[in-house]
C-alpha cells in the first residue's frame, strides 16, 4: 500500500477533517459527503487509508461547501505545513540567465 508524502507528518489525519465534516453538514456517511463534495466515492476512501492527499481543489471545494477557512481545513487533518506551494523564486531562471535573455530580446527589435 503506497502512502503519499504528507501521511509520513505524525500529526496528518484526515479522517478528523471528513468526520468534522460529516457532522457540519450533518450527513449519514462517507458517500453523502463524496455526494456534496462532488467527488467519487473510492476518493473518500482512499484519503480515508492514507492512500491519497487532500488535494488543493479538494481542499477548496470544502471550503466552498463548508464556509470554513482552507486554513481551518488543514488544521483539522493536522497540515501544520506554514508552505504547501512552490515560492515564486522556484522554476525562475538564474539571474546571469535572465539578463543574457532580455538583451537578445532587445537585439532582435
Amino acid at each position: 500500500m503506497a502512502h503519499h508524502a504528507l501521511a509520513s507528518q505524525e500529526s496528518y489525519n484526515p479522517n478528523h477533517l471528513l468526520d468534522i465534516l460529516l457532522s457540519k453538514m450533518q450527513l449519514k456517511n462517507d458517500a453523502a459527503l463524496s455526494r456534496l463534495l462532488e467527488v467519487a466515492p473510492p476518493v473518500i476512501s482512499k484519503i480515508r487509508h492514507h492512500r491519497l492527499p487532500v488535494g488543493a481543489s479538494l481542499l477548496i471545494r470544502m471550503h466552498e461547501v463548508t464556509g470554513m477557512s482552507i486554513r481551518d481545513l488543514r488544521d483539522l487533518m493536522g497540515d501544520r505545513r506554514t508552505k504547501y506551494r512552490l515560492s515564486d523564486a522556484q522554476g525562475r531562471p538564474k539571474p546571469e540567465d535572465r539578463g543574457d535573455a532580455k538583451e537578445s530580446n532587445y537585439a532582435h527589435h
